[in-house]
């Protein structure tokens, strides 16, 4: 059946409408904004979601991408203040606060960004030191991402960070500076271990300072006890002469005897333990000795008085032994006899 005139129109109204309504609706995805304009000029910005324009009369103008964005700096040669050359490269992170600023007062955002940061990182690092900017990467950071964020600031866009990636001396400058990082080391060392030695020099003068005084307060010790023992001693040997002096003095002859025999007793062992002495030869006969040990025991039997039975058999039979020659005991000798 052929299509009348009415049938056409309808289908073609039917197409206009669809047309216009994919010219006036318009979604726009999250993290970007659309600019419109009306015969060339900006008129608003789109935000996400559905949205609709006036077809024929507006259309999309540029299309933001407002989240934050990467942009590498190539590598670059950057004269230092003291005339060294060193290689240094960076990244950059930004992000477009206003899409209309950004779309129509810069052209080719990235790249103006990209030139900036260069300029900058050149200004920055060669109004430094080698040493300086080896050694401050933080404050080359901070002074780029000041520096480039204000520039940009008219073209609605955020700096939010700029860091340095790598800075490459030439290698003649790297094997110098080891080599100076090495004698620094060693003279560190050297330091070091002479600090050491003196430290212990010292903690070995004072051990020895200390040891010398506390031998010397004991030796002073030592000294003082002996003194002592000597004083007590002397104290004790003039006691006993004083007792037997005063013994003597009345009239009692047995306290002389046993002085005597005491010292002559002593004087006997001291002859026979002599280290030098192998072989000696006594004007005396050993029933002598025993004599005069007897000649002890009675005087003590008299101090002391009477000794058990058992004790006066013995002495008998000491002095009831044979002895080929006779002996003379003075301290057996009756004393009124003396006298």
């Amino acid at each position: 059946m052929p299509m009348s005139g009415f049938d056409i129109v309808v289908i073609a109204a039917v197409v206009i409408v669809i047309l216009v309504l994919f010219a006036a609706v318009k979604t726009v995805p999250q993290g970007y904004r659309y600019t419109v304009e009306r015969f060339g000029r900006y008129t608003r910005t789109l935000d996400p979601g559905l949205n609709i324009i006036t077809p024929f009369i507006e259309k999309i103008g540029a299309k933001m991408n407002v989240m934050e964005q990467v942009l590498d700096v190539p590598t670059q040669e950057v004269i230092t203040r003291d005339n060294a050359s060193v290689s240094a490269d960076a990244v950059a992170f930004y992000q477009v606060l206003n899409p209309a600023q950004a779309a129509y007062q810069i052209s080719d955002l990235q790249n103006a960004i990209q030139n900036l940061t260069m300029t900058n990182i050149r200004s920055v690092m060669g109004s430094m030191d080698l040493d300086e900017l080896l050694s401050n990467r933080e404050v080359i950071n901070e002074r780029l991402l000041r520096v480039v964020d204000e520039a940009v600031q008219p073209w609605g866009i955020k700096v939010t960070r700029v860091e340095i990636k790598d800075i490459q001396p030439p290698a003649d400058l790297v094997q110098s500076m080891a080599r100076q990082m090495k004698a620094e080391r060693e003279k560190r060392a050297q330091v070091l271990e002479a600090e050491g030695s003196r430290n212990a020099a010292i903690l070995r003068a004072e051990g020895a300072k200390q040891a010398a005084v506390l031998q010397a307060e004991g030796e002073k010790e030592a000294a003082f006890r002996q003194a002592e023992a000597r004083e007590r001693l002397a104290e004790a040997e003039a006691k006993a002469t004083r007792m037997v002096s005063e013994a003597i003095a009345a009239g009692d002859v047995n306290a002389i005897n046993y002085f005597v025999a005491q010292k002559y007793t002593e004087a006997m062992a001291s002859i026979g333990t002599a280290s030098n002495s192998k072989i000696v030869l006594m004007p005396m006969e050993a029933s002598s000795l025993i004599g005069s040990l007897g000649g002890i025991g009675a005087i003590a039997r008299e101090v002391f008085g009477d000794a058990p039975a058992t004790s006066g058999k013995a002495v008998r039979r000491v002095s009831d032994q044979p002895r080929s020659t006779p002996a003379v005991n003075p301290f057996n000798r009756n004393p009124e006899s003396d006298l």
